[in-house]
């Protein structure tokens, strides 16, 4: 047997053991939940939508099915992705002007009896989203008359929102609907109102002054509601979802008074810096992958706990919050971008593979091939 084959087995050998050697390889921790899955979105810099792992919505819906006096004009153009002008920085306007982050907009002006709203929404391209803690950061527009909406989603009866009604704030109040679809809310007319399921939380800040961390953590028997990391409301029961969904971020107006509002009488943008989701899948692909790297949970750095934000995520030093995606051998076997504003590389989402893995790789290869050329 050549040097060259026994340098060879040597490193199929060691390159399996190196692949139990990551960190954060068992998952992720949210107050003493594991969870197996990652996604992370920072748009601050992040250049176009096909880097992010998100989909923009294009559909358009009419009066009578938007439930309103106008329907819904979804549209990849009301999707604007607005970098900073530095990857060093975390903060300050955007390469195209105004806040920096994907801008969700709602176009103003009348669109005539019955026509439709021009407006902003996009998805995640994952769909096997089953229980987890879904964050993002979100400025909302102060113009009167849209309904911004952080939300999972698999259909009208199986749906976590939190949504803000830019007609509800004044001086004095600063409200976020806490809202969950369900069989019953479908049963009154989709009037979440009407069941138990619905909230509306005052909050201590204006929503449209500047970025705050909105947040829902989804267990099989509750859903715990945040506001920069402060608990706001607990929800359970028959309302709480049971099956696999995704992420949606949505800016919309269709004129109904109870609700929306509007159309707004200027464009009206929803500003997201990043989200960011730690959950189980319903795919069983990733099932046996996770059980592939896990190989002893109690092992050293095996999990690692997210940390907690603890200031609105805004300035240089606030809005730089933690991503697994950015650090160094913390995300092997999980999708993640490829534009790393720490890096200078950028493209698409792709599985990241192990660095310690590629390094023991590089070096056995180099060993081997010198050892044969000495031969």
């Amino acid at each position: 047997m050549s040097l060259f084959v026994r340098a060879a087995t040597l490193l199929s050998a060691l390159l399996f053991a190196s692949s139990a050697s990551a960190d954060c390889e068992c998952g992720y921790i949210v107050n003493g939940t594991l969870y197996t899955e990652l996604s992370e979105s920072d748009f601050l810099h992040m250049k176009n939508i096909n880097q992010s792992g998100w989909l923009p919505q294009e559909y358009q819906i009419r009066s009578d099915d938007a439930r309103g006096p106008f329907g819904k004009d979804a549209s990849p153009r009301q999707v604007i992705f607005n970098p900073l002008k530095s990857r060093y920085d975390w903060a300050g306007d955007g390469i195209l002007g105004g806040d920096a982050g994907a801008q969700i907009i709602v176009r103003a002006g009348d669109p005539g009896e019955g026509g439709l709203i021009p407006m902003g929404e996009m998805a995640t391209n994952r769909t096997d989203m089953l229980y987890g803690s879904f964050r993002a950061g979100i400025k909302v527009t102060d113009q009167p008359g849209t309904c911004g909406a952080f939300f999972w989603y698999l259909d009208d009866t199986q749906e976590i929102d939190m949504e803000f009604l830019s007609s509800q704030f004044n001086e004095t109040s600063h409200p976020v609907n806490l809202v969950l679809q369900s069989e019953a809310s479908l049963a009154a007319g989709y009037d979440a109102a009407a069941t138990d399921d619905f909230q509306v939380h005052q909050l201590p800040f204006d929503p449209s002054g500047g970025f705050h961390e909105y947040r829902f953590d989804w267990f099989q028997d509750r859903i715990e509601f945040y506001a920069d990391g402060v608990l706001l409301k607990t929800m359970s029961g028959d309302g709480v979802p049971s099956k696999p969904g995704h992420l949606m971020l949505s800016h919309w107006s269709n004129g109904d008074p109870k609700w929306s509002g509007g159309p707004p009488e200027q464009d009206a943008i929803m500003t997201v810096n990043y989200v960011k989701a730690y959950f189980n899948s319903s795919d069983t692909k990733r099932q046996d992958d996770w059980s592939n790297r896990c190989r002893d949970i109690n092992a050293p750095n095996a999990t690692c706990e997210v940390p907690e934000i603890t200031a609105p995520p805004q300035g240089n030093v606030s809005a730089k919050t933690f991503f697994f995606s950015q650090q160094q051998n913390m995300t092997v076997n999980q999708t993640v971008p490829g534009d790393n504003p720490n890096t200078e590389t950028s493209g698409a989402w792709s599985i990241r593979p192990s660095v310690q893995a590629f390094s023991t790789t590089m070096t056995l290869l180099s060993f081997a091939f010198f050892m044969e050329w000495w031969s």
